[in-house]
């Protein structure tokens, strides 16, 4: 019997899961939509979906992969039944198609910590005229996504525990370090008051707003990783009386805590630094132009900016990292589970990742598309991760996979949410999306071949869909069932 690759201890499984779910999205996402949609009352209702959708699905990922031993296919395939093994496939192929071009983000990440060490960000630099100058230059996106892949790839192929936890127990913590210094920095400058106000006091009419429980239910899902098989891949390196519930409390409260230190860093600062309150409220609008146009146009005029730039950007550097070693040691576990080794898996991953990573590389509106359509299907691989615990038993799991051992005992609200809460959840964030789409474009929502239609997302999604059906025999022969022994 084979020994399974282990986390070496609790600390560095807690530290892997937490670099899992704080990505960029906490970074520049979460800020936007806080001060978007009512500040202190988007960050009730985004703490309240922690408990009603991410942390019920995170802890059913755990508990698949602990039990199993296996990723997503099969894990799938061994927690329900064979005919269900392609929705292990979807996750798998979901989580890789957004590892293509999230390789190419953290590759912008990169660029912009060393843009922030060589002092770009100097008084009167055009941050516009350079972000896009970046962004439509192939060659150099290519370089620093290579950069990005090739560093993931060196760390996942020295395995779990000298690779992805030794890292993890350095970045995570440092990143936290970096959140709190830029943090702190904002909220001492003069006039920082504003920005805090618009982050933290609550605009109770907006509780009323249906977008600002959608949008923060849709953010908690995106920035904890609920539902991507992420967390059910690094379940698969977990000791037998690992403690579900409170891990992945502890992995969700870190991704909130994380998020809230990059508001207090983000909305303070353009609140405080911006010559007006209508320009501090068109920086917000933009999504990646609020940390690559704005905020970098903004740390010259701030007492100390030359520090903190560098500081800001290795945390964004640190928390795409992290998130895309999860990503790709989900694909390399993929094939593991087909029989590969961990450095030919390791290899062939971070091979196809940069190749089929080349086209978001090189137009910037192939990237926009593909994160619009497989943004939205990590919702649907969400929902097959509730089916699963439907099939299987929710009151079964409770009682025989979540609470054993457990100092937080799930209750019967638990049951309950994973029942009837959840799948409502997805029914209305999943439509509300679909509504909203359409609406925006309704001459040619129905567009396979347009950037933001929703005619492209079902395309892409039927295609895939289709291609796993037929493939799901093929799945469930190639996936080995290995004998794995647990260390003590």
């Amino acid at each position: 019997m084979a020994r399974r690759e282990q986390f070496l201890s609790r600390l560095g499984f807690v530290a892997a899961a937490i670099g899992m779910a704080v990505g960029t999205g906490n970074i520049w996402r979460f800020p936007r939509m806080a001060a978007q949609y009512g500040g202190g009352v988007f960050v009730l209702v985004y703490i309240l979906a922690l408990f009603l959708w991410s942390a019920p699905l995170l802890m059913v990922e755990m508990a698949i992969g602990r039990k199993t031993r296996m990723g997503p296919i099969g894990g799938f395939r061994d927690f329900l039944r064979e005919k269900y093994t392609w929705m292990g496939g979807w996750m798998v192929a979901v989580c890789l198609l957004i590892t293509f071009y999230y390789a190419v983000i953290t590759g912008w990440c990169a660029k912009y910590f060393v843009l922030a060490l060589q002092g770009a960000f100097r008084p009167g630099v055009d941050t516009a005229s350079l972000w896009n100058n970046f962004l439509h230059n192939p060659w150099q996106n290519v370089f620093y996504q290579a950069l990005a892949i090739g560093a993931c790839g060196l760390i996942i192929y020295k395995g779990v525990q000298k690779g992805i936890e030794k890292i993890n127990k350095i970045m995570v913590p440092a990143l936290f370090f970096f959140l709190i210094v830029a943090a702190v920095r904002a909220v001492t400058l003069p006039g920082a008051s504003l920005g805090l106000r618009y982050l933290f006091v609550p605009d109770w009419s907006k509780l009323a707003d249906p977008a600002t429980w959608l949008q923060a239910f849709t953010q908690s899902a995106w920035s904890t990783g609920a539902g991507w098989g992420l967390l059910l891949t690094y379940a698969v390196y977990t000791r037998k009386g690992d403690d579900i519930p409170q891990n992945c409390l502890i992995v969700g409260f870190g991704d909130n805590s994380a998020a809230l230190l990059a508001g207090m860093a983000v909305i303070p600062t353009i609140f405080a630094l911006s010559p007006n309150l209508d320009v501090a409220k068109a920086s917000l609008q933009d999504n990646m132009g609020l940390t690559f146009i704005s905020l970098a146009g903004l740390f010259p005029r701030m007492k100390g900016g030359m520090i903190i730039a560098p500081l800001f950007f290795l945390a964004m550097l640190f928390a795409a990292l992290s998130s895309l070693i999860a990503e790709v040691e989900l694909g390399v576990r993929a094939l593991m589970d087909f029989g590969w080794t961990r450095k030919k898996s390791t290899s062939a991953v971070i091979l196809i990742c940069f190749v089929l990573g080349l086209p978001s590389a090189a137009f910037p509106s192939f990237l926009l598309n593909q994160d619009w359509v497989w943004g939205m299907a990590l919702l649907v691989s969400g929902f097959w991760v509730i089916l699963a615990a439907r099939k299987y038993g929710v009151e079964k799991i409770r009682r025989e996979l979540i609470n054993p051992g457990a100092d937080i005992k799930m209750g019967g609200w638990w049951t309950f949410i994973l029942k009837y809460v959840s799948p409502f959840i997805f029914l209305v964030v999943t439509g509300w999306w679909f509504y909203q789409a359409i609406g925006w474009d309704k001459k040619t929502w129905w567009h396979p071949f347009k950037v933001n239609s929703v005619g492209t997302i079902l395309f892409q999604w039927l295609l895939l869909l289709v291609v796993l059906i037929l493939l799901n025999k093929f799945l469930v022969r190639w996936t080995k069932k290995t004998l794995l022994e647990d260390e003590d």
